[in-house]
């Protein structure tokens, strides 16, 4: 099953917005595994943690100041979000404040049990991404050096979603890894425990990382899709990214903190969405001079991502930033 995109208003009418529409922010930058194509294999992070509450406090404060409600809180960016053992709070906080429409996580679903399972529905998660590795627990073991009993995942995954309220359980394996009788075998397993599913392909989207025995898919996007290029990336212009230590980055994959454009300690997050630093990148990007920006030039998420194409837009929006 190919995964949609929701029903989202148009970006060419809409930019530039005041409030932006999704705020990555990253509970655990840490992490249990170390897949062959994630940095955290390399070990090259330098800054990693998990988000304090007083961090995560002043982020949810600062979110109310903006004019709109969020559309979307994700509370996922560079780690395991549920090594952070005020997950479950974090949810709840958001949840009764009323920051955003949806709230949503992205996990590898290895540390859910069914008592976290509860926590996490009655806190009012709306949507969990689970990223499974493998098909069995050697395949966790191969590819992300982890160990897992295999069967208990499955049983923790299909617990949930028997149990699973409102919430959207969306599975989803990469595809490129394993063999068309495991991607069969995936389907049958998880096709009955989630409201979706689907087979992905590799895609490197994380700069100055390579993928350590692992061929890249250069025909079809990450969805199936074909290799689509666009100039001017659009995800800066309605997301960015808090770090686990309040850092703000402009891009939800800057792992490595190339483009950090403020921090909360410093300044509020609704100035820091228009100060000067994250508005130049807008416009060296309506401007189309991505290749000379280290970090974005050679982005595959622009081309296999299923990027939003804003380039037809770029110099009406250039203007509308610039006056």
């Amino acid at each position: 099953m190919k995964r949609t995109r929701d029903n989202r208003e148009p970006l060419e009418k809409v930019l530039p917005l005041d409030t932006p529409f999704v705020i990555n922010v990253d509970p655990a930058s840490s992490c249990n595994f170390r897949c062959k194509y994630c940095f955290h294999h390399e070990h090259k992070m330098e800054k990693q943690g998990i988000m304090p509450w007083s961090v995560y406090n002043k982020t949810i404060s600062q979110i109310l100041q903006f004019p709109s409600q969020l559309k979307t809180l994700r509370l996922y960016a560079f780690g395991e979000p549920l090594l952070n053992p005020s997950f479950v709070d974090m949810i709840s906080l958001a949840k009764d404040r009323g920051v955003a429409c949806d709230i949503d996580t992205t996990t590898n679903g290895s540390l859910l049990t069914t008592k976290l399972n509860r926590e996490l529905i009655r806190a009012g998660l709306d949507r969990i991404n689970i990223s499974v590795i493998g098909v069995t627990s050697e395949q966790y073991h191969q590819f992300a050096g982890g160990r897992v009993d295999f069967g208990r995942y499955v049983d923790n995954i299909a617990d949930l979603y028997h149990n699973r309220g409102n919430c959207i359980v969306f599975v989803k394996i990469n595809g490129d890894l394993i063999s068309e009788e495991e991607q069969w075998r995936f389907v049958e397993i998880f096709m009955p425990i989630s409201d979706g599913c689907a087979i992905e392909h590799v895609m490197n989207c994380w700069y100055d990382t390579t993928m350590e025995g692992i061929k890249k898919n250069e025909e079809v996007g990450v969805y199936g899709d074909p290799i689509t290029y666009v100039e001017v990336c659009p995800y800066i212009f309605y997301s960015f990214c808090v770090q686990f230590d309040g850092e703000v980055s402009a891009c939800f994959l800057d792992w490595n903190r190339k483009i950090v454009v403020g921090n909360i300690f410093q300044k509020p997050l609704n100035k820091i969405w228009n100060d000067h630093p994250i508005q130049n990148l807008r416009v060296q990007m309506l401007m189309k001079d991505r290749q000379n920006i280290d970090i974005c030039k050679n982005c595959d998420q622009l081309k296999a991502g299923e990027p939003i194409n804003i380039d037809h837009i770029a110099e009406d929006l250039l203007w509308k930033i610039k006056t």
